[in-house]
């Protein structure tokens, strides 16, 4: 697995287009890094960046980014409603892929000193990369923001991990940065149906982790309670792993709850926006929609579809597109202005369209790409493919079942069904491409050099690798379209009875698809040296093809009787 991290500094400047486009370039024009979203705020002036890359690239072009901020920004003439201490306030380096947070952590503290000393911009260093469990919360380093920096910089315990030193000309201008490791954070704010900062500070309160103070007499202008330390006593609030304000916004005349989740396993988008809109109707209150700035990860999208589908009664086995949409509907995501998922989630802000897939294609198109002299795509492809096809038909008969009327005390027995035939669906089709995959590298293969005897002992290798490679997938698609006989009976036996004939439809897919599969292993291990490996993929093919016989011989008697 490639090793992938994800970097979201914060400048501090959201209004000048110049200015962010010049910072910006730094980053579209690095080597081994994507610009997935700038995202500029008026009101805040800030702008939250998001860029990936491997560690290193990520970890370059994050210290030339923080520099020309640095360069660019003023904050001695700077003013915004969002809380901030430096040209680029926050650079988190955030895991994604084939590295841990401790290993980020790492990473920030060297690019914290490297921010220091190379481009005069003092740094702290908080979350996983803080050197003190007190610096781990950003408000800390933050304290005062950046008006209080002179006295900061030379006090003991105010002082920033690198490049601590009396203010001077060019601190003035650059302020401090903070430089940490952090798991996936979602900044979200919940649009409120009131212009009222107090009425949404109250809302904060109720639901942020750190909640409000607890007060002598009135509640809201009592005098604090302190411990035996000194400390304020806090009524924590209702959701775990977050912190919230309540702003106003100009810009869209709405008053906001402001919230970080730093924890999406603890507290989901979902439920965030439950337990908001509750304590936002205690209130008086309603929450209109959700805003989401900068990018979240697609399965927090896909948990709360399926929350919704679930408090709904709806199967939840249904695609991952439809999905999407109800939690974009059931958030108000395209509330304040329209919510492109293709422009908001970080796994389809990765992934390269430049790749061609067959899966891509037209169904015309797909069979025309079959049609032509070229070898690939074929049979093993197009086995793959019935399969898909075949749990797909068995998924609709489960989705039809999950809402037929007078069946709704029904509803979650098929949309665990729908769940596993979309699961079944998704893995053959990506056999469909694996399949063309294993022909090419066989094709490969055989293109290698031949000159030298080295030459010849590497390409024969190589061949054999790659037969066996061609054997195995095949053989992945006979297993996977095992899966949909059960998925098919069950809705022969249990589903909405007028949809019988295409759960017998399905099941003759999976058939063809097994049975088609098994003749790729069977040519495929046929050019194998090693009978004995050769021998117990056939023998396992054809193990399969037996059941897959009786299991269509068996079911689709059922169907006649149902017809």
């Amino acid at each position: 697995m490639n090793r992938l991290i994800e970097c979201v500094p914060n400048f501090s400047e959201g209004r000048n287009m110049d200015v962010i486009n010049q910072i910006t370039d730094v980053i579209r024009q690095a080597k081994g890094v994507k610009l997935l979203d700038v995202d500029p705020g008026e009101a805040t002036n800030r702008t939250v960046v998001t860029f990936v890359g491997s560690p290193e690239d990520v970890v370059e072009t994050a210290f030339h980014a923080v520099k020309r901020a640095g360069e660019l920004i003023d904050m001695r003439q700077h003013h915004g409603a969002h809380p901030r201490m430096g040209a680029t306030d926050v650079c988190p380096l955030i895991p994604i892929a084939g590295i841990t947070l401790e290993e980020c952590a790492e990473l920030a503290r060297k690019l914290a000193e490297r921010i220091a000393n190379e481009a005069g911009i003092p740094c702290y260093c908080y979350e996983a990369a803080a050197f003190t469990p007190e610096r781990r919360n950003l408000a800390v380093c933050r304290k005062g923001e950046y008006e209080a920096l002179a006295e900061k910089l030379v006090s003991k315990d105010g002082a920033p991990d690198f490049g601590a030193r009396p203010i001077d000309e060019q601190v003035a201008r650059t302020g401090c940065t903070a430089v940490g490791a952090r798991d996936f954070l979602i900044a979200t704010n919940f649009n409120l149906n009131t212009t009222s900062t107090r009425r949404a500070n109250a809302i904060a309160f109720d639901v942020r982790e750190k909640g409000r103070p607890v007060r002598d007499g009135n509640p809201i202008t009592g005098t604090p309670k302190k411990d035996e330390n000194g400390n304020v006593i806090m009524k924590p609030g209702t959701l775990k792993g977050t912190k919230a304000i309540g702003w106003y916004i100009d810009e869209y005349k709405i008053a906001q709850v402001s919230m970080n989740i730093t924890d999406i396993n603890t507290t989901p988008l979902h439920v965030a926006f439950d337990e908001v809109s509750r304590c936002a109707q205690n209130r008086g209150i309603r929450v209109t929609g959700t805003e989401i700035v900068g990018l979240l990860p697609k399965r927090c999208l896909i948990e709360a579809g399926k929350y919704f589908l679930e408090k709904q009664h709806r199967s939840t086995g249904i695609p991952e597109g439809d999905i999407i949409e109800i939690a974009i509907h059931s958030l108000g995501l395209d509330d304040l202005k329209p919510f492109d998922p293709k422009e908001k989630v970080i796994e389809y802000m990765i992934q390269d369209d430049s790749a061609s897939k067959l899966v891509d294609l037209t169904v015309t198109g797909f069979a025309e790409e079959t049609s032509r002299e070229s070898p690939a795509p074929g049979g093993g492809t197009i086995s793959a493919y019935m399969g898909a096809l075949g749990a797909a038909l068995g998924t609709m008969v489960a989705n039809l079942s999950s809402h037929k009327p007078g069946w709704d005390d029904r509803w979650q027995e098929f949309s665990i069904w729908a769940d596993k035939g979309q699961a079944i669906s998704k893995e053959l089709l990506h056999l469909v491409d694996e399949d063309t995959e294993a022909f090419n590298r066989i094709m490969a293969a055989f293109g290698m050099p031949k000159k030298t005897d080295e030459d010849k002992a590497a390409r024969s290798a190589a061949i054999q690798d790659a037969t066996l490679y061609a054997a195995q997938v095949p053989l992945r698609t006979m297993k996977e379209s095992m899966k949909v006989f059960e998925l098919c009976r069950a809705m022969v036996m249990e589903g909405n009875p007028n949809s019988v004939s295409d759960a017998g439809v399905g099941v003759l897919a999976a058939r063809a698809a097994v049975l088609g599969a098994g003749m790729n292993v069977k040519i495929n291990a046929g050019s194998l040296k090693d009978r004995a490996v050769a021998d117990a993929l056939i023998a396992e093919a054809n193990m399969l093809i037996a059941k897959a016989n009786a299991e269509e011989a068996d079911i689709t008697a059922i169907v006649e009787t149902k017809l």
